[in-house]
Parts: C-alpha cells; sequence; structure tokens
C-alpha cells in the first residue's frame, strides 16, 4: 500500500500536536461535565490517566489516545507502537492494562485487505500485554486521513491504595530516567529521512536509529519499578511523550505542585541520537520520548530500582531529585540555573514538517 502523508498548510506549528497547557486550564479543565464525587482523579498536566472510585476497595484507572497508522513505519509497526503508547501511559499507575475500547475512522482508500494486517499485529501484541479488547467500532469516512485513524482507551482495575500517580511526587525523592532522550524522534526522523540520515551520518547509524522504534514503550519499565513497592518506594511515574525529557519534568512537577533540580551533566545522551538531533537542529532535551520512563523513588532504593531494570536490559540513570514548589524548577547546567517550563510546541513537529516540504 502506498500511504502518504498529508499536509495541512493551513495549521500553523503552533497547532501541531496536543494542546498547550494555557488551553487546556482555561479551556478544556474549565468544563468537565458533570460534577462526581466518584473521580478521585480528573483530567490535569501531566496525568496519564484518570481514576474512578468503584467501591471502598476498588478503583478504575482510564487512559485513552490517539490510534494511529504511520505510513513511513509500516501496517504491522504502527499497530505495535499504538498499542503501546496507550499502555504505556496507563502502566505508570504500576498496573498492567487489562481491557481495551477501539474507535477505528479510517480513510476510504485504506482496504479492509490492508486493516486486517493491521489489526492481526494489534491483536497479537494486545495479547501478549494480556490486554482484552471489549468494544469498539470499526469503518469508513470522508475526510479521514493519515496518521491518526481514530482513538482508544484502556482501562484497568486497580486496589485503592494499589496504584501510583504522577500526582504523588513526594519532597526528597531522586528522579530516575529510562533509556535516555529524544528515543522516537530520533528513530521517526531516520526511518521517514532515510537517504539524509544515511548521507550525512552513514548506514550504521540510520539503522541503529531505525530499530529503536520497539524502545517506544514503558509498559515493561513500569511494572519492573512496581515490584519495588508502590506509594512506599516508588512514589509516582511519568512517561516522557511530547516536549521529551524536560516536558516531562514539568508536567510531573505541575501534577505533584512540586519543584525539581535536574542536572544535566547526569543525563546521559547516545551519541547517535545527539547527532540526528544535530542534523535536524532539534534539542534532544525537549523532542518527542516515547519510551523514556520517569520514576520517583526514595533515595535509598535509587540503586535497586536501576538493578532491576539494568536485569531485564533497560538503562537507567539518575538525573535529579523533587524538591518543594517554592524552590523552582530548574535545569543546572555547570553553573547557570535553567528554568523547566512546559514545552508547547516539540521542536520534532517542526523539523518534521520542515523537512517533509522540502
Amino acid at each position: 500500500m502506498e500511504l502518504s502523508f498529508v499536509w495541512v498548510s493551513r495549521l500553523s506549528m503552533a497547532e501541531i500536536g496536543k494542546a498547550g497547557e494555557r488551553f487546556l486550564k482555561q479551556v478544556i479543565f474549565q468544563k468537565l461535565g458533570k460534577k462526581d464525587e466518584r473521580v478521585i482523579l480528573g483530567p490535569r498536566v501531566g496525568g496519564d490517566f484518570g481514576v474512578v472510585k468503584i467501591n471502598d476497595e476498588q478503583v478504575l484507572l482510564v487512559k485513552t489516545d490517539p490510534l494511529s497508522i504511520i505510513p513511513a513505519l509500516g501496517l504491522r509497526e504502527s499497530a505495535w507502537m499504538t498499542v503501546h503508547l496507550l499502555a504505556s501511559d496507563l502502566a505508570t499507575s504500576g498496573i498492567g492494562p487489562q481491557f481495551a475500547v477501539l474507535d477505528f475512522n479510517l480513510p476510504p482508500r485504506m482496504s479492509y485487505d490492508e486493516f486486517e494486517t493491521y489489526w492481526d499485529a494489534l491483536h497479537e501484541e494486545m495479547e501478549k500485554l494480556g490486554i482484552a479488547i471489549v468494544a469498539g467500532h470499526t469503518g469508513k469516512y470522508e475526510g479521514c486521513d493519515f496518521t491518526v485513524v481514530g482513538g482508544g482507551m484502556m482501562f484497568s482495575i486497580a486496589r485503592s491504595d494499589g496504584y501510583v500517580s504522577s500526582s504523588m511526587a513526594e519532597i526528597g525523592d531522586r528522579l530516575v530516567l529510562t533509556k535516555g532522550v529524544a528515543i522516537s524522534a530520533s528513530s521517526i526522523l531516520a526511518r521517514v529521512f532515510k537517504e539524509k540520515v544515511e548521507k550525512e551520518l552513514g548506514q550504521k547509524t540510520q539503522k541503529k536509529l531505525s530499530e529503536m522504534l520497539y524502545n517506544f514503550t514503558t509498559v515493561k519499565d513500569s511494572l519492573i519499578a512496581a515490584k519495588l513497592g508502590l506509594r512506599k518506594v516508588i512514589t509516582a511515574m511519568h512517561d516522557c511523550t511530547e516536549g521529551g525529557l524536560l516536558g516531562g519534568i514539568y508536567e510531573l512537577c505541575e501534577a505533584s505542585n512540586k519543584g525539581v533540580l535536574v542536572y544535566k551533566d547526569k543525563i546521559k545522551i547516545d551519541e547517535d541520537i545527539e547527532a540526528i538531533c544535530k542534523l535536524f537542529n532539534i534539542d534532544p532535551l525537549k523532542s518527542l520520548n516515547e519510551g523514556g520512563l520517569l520514576c520517583c523513588v526514595k533515595p535509598e532504593r535509587v540503586d535497586d530500582l536501576i538493578k532491576e531494570l539494568a536485569k531485564a536490559g533497560i538503562n537507567a540513570f539518575e538525573i535529579g531529585e523533587i524538591r518543594p514548589v517554592n524552590e523552582g524548577r530548574f535545569l543546572i547546567d555547570g553553573n547557570k540555573k535553567v528554568r523547566i517550563e512546559a514545552v508547547d510546541v516539540d521542536p520534532y513537529w517542526e523539523a518534521f514538517w520542515r523537512e517533509f516540504k522540502k
């Protein structure tokens, strides 16, 4: 199937990607339908999922996100990524996703035979992760196109005291990052603009970055961390998506109403990721980073967390400390203190469409 991206020239770069913090706070979060005391955690900046009380002992954890078919990745790879981007957010609770509802609004030019290939891969990955699909909708509609082809929801049932959220970070927690930075930005750029990357950085680097696609998940990271003890050892988790590492840190602190000190010299950046970010003129600390998980962990258990992740082949390293909110949120870069703020437009999007239009 020959798929192609659709460039909508009427959109400004400020409208690409997730809505900005100001719009969310001023519009979305002010109008959330009926108020219900059973809603324990609702929509908020830095929120990975919602929590609804079932009874005194159980809660429902709920997450929604777009469903995607990205032409440059292929059908099976897009299905894998779609499952893991949804599952990763919910898994930051420390609880694996259990159920899914999927709504596919497909472009008319996509055949159902082609969709079957995508669906088979999606089913296989759901089955591996232990997720049951319980409802949904599938159809083709005019006006729909790639890359977003619908919306999905995952949910799980958990004990009332048996999960964590990004709102639970505590002062003194150490901040641990898994894998690294700009993982998804680098991999997608290497796949979509293969010839440029091969020419400038070499075939070996292009292949390595392309194969990082299967790092676009934090499901395993989160569930390994959870085994150390939720709330007592691991107090909060948040996966880095749009806005990259610094955007993710800001969201985590905003959700928890905390400050933070992050040390730039402790952030390990893969040399090939650094090279492709330089090639496309994007900041690796602020660029799309699906696959990177932020864990808030008690100081005395940092080494235990890093060792447990290493056993599963996941690199992790301590990068900072949660502080009181009145101390601010700063990246320590040598002798400089740089304020960590919201990333309203991920530089990946600008680089992608700038290059795509050439």
